[in-house]
């Protein structure tokens, strides 16, 4: 299956390659304030469900463009087929297929591709995560002090603004420095990759979070929810980190619990 998944997402590279060579000719929509889509998102993920289905036609798929196909329901590939859409019609290059396939209840396969740099990060349950064909290991940090950690703004939702902030001042209090790539199934795999030594954002989506998720899992690092109070998949507040920065990172993030997404 993880070889399924990697040829899907390469399929899906290089579609957004060949288009970033020439950006102005990239049709771009709006799907609400700071959310965009281009007809590159949608190229991209028809050409990962045509190779799933292929394969797999009777498994269920999750996408971001297109929602849900109902299937077998013990199988569900969760799909985002250009993660960083507003970074790709800058040019700017950070952004990423990412394609996660959750078997009951488990997420079992995850493959997080960057186009731009060829780097390929791939997981399967109990079998560790790699980059291309070298094994991934979490951070060894123990001291937050020490720790560059990453995050995401809400920008799908502002009514969290405030309180993110809050966060953010809080974490910048005590570690060595911030960053905001833009692309949270990266700044997923970064942590995998002890790149950074951890990672926060509320309000995300299932497919921003299934394949990172796992890859930092095998990995050896932690992953929960930014709250404490529920499944993160579900809730899109995630909290992730280096064995030893997870809780202390966790501790600064959460607030309080409130209310789901109207």
């Amino acid at each position: 299956m993880l070889n399924t998944a990697v040829k899907a997402a390469r399929k899906a590279g290089s579609i957004i390659n060949r288009a970033s060579l020439d950006l102005d000719l990239v049709r771009v929509s709006s799907k609400g304030r700071s959310d965009f889509v281009t007809e590159v998102d949608r190229a991209a993920e028809q050409a990962i469900i045509s190779t799933l289905r292929t394969a797999y036609p009777n498994h269920s798929i999750l996408a971001e463009e297109s929602g849900s196909d109902a299937g077998d329901p013990d199988y569900l590939w969760i799909i985002d087929p250009l993660d960083g859409t507003t970074n790709f019609i800058h040019g700017f290059p950070q952004f990423a297929v990412s394609i996660g396939l959750k078997h009951r209840g488990h997420i079992t396969q995850a493959v997080v591709y960057d186009p731009t740099r060829n780097e390929l990060f791939t997981a399967t349950r109990g079998r560790g995560a790699f980059l291309n064909d070298r094994r991934l290991r979490a951070s060894k940090r123990d001291q937050l002090q020490d720790c560059l950690i990453g995050t995401g703004f809400p920008f799908r939702r502002l009514d969290l603004l405030d309180e993110y902030v809050a966060v953010f001042k809080r974490v910048a209090n005590h570690t060595a420095g911030l960053r905001r790539p833009g692309a949270a199934s990266l700044d997923l795999a970064y942590v995998a990759a002890g790149r950074l030594d951890g990672f926060w954002e509320f309000g995300l989506s299932a497919w921003d979070i299934a394949a990172g998720s796992l890859l930092i899992v095998e990995a050896g690092g932690l992953i929960g929810d930014a709250r404490g109070d529920g499944d993160f998949l579900q809730s899109g507040d995630v909290v992730c980190g280096a064995p030893k920065i997870f809780p202390k990172l966790q501790a600064l993030v959460h607030t309080s619990p409130r209310p789901a997404a109207p």
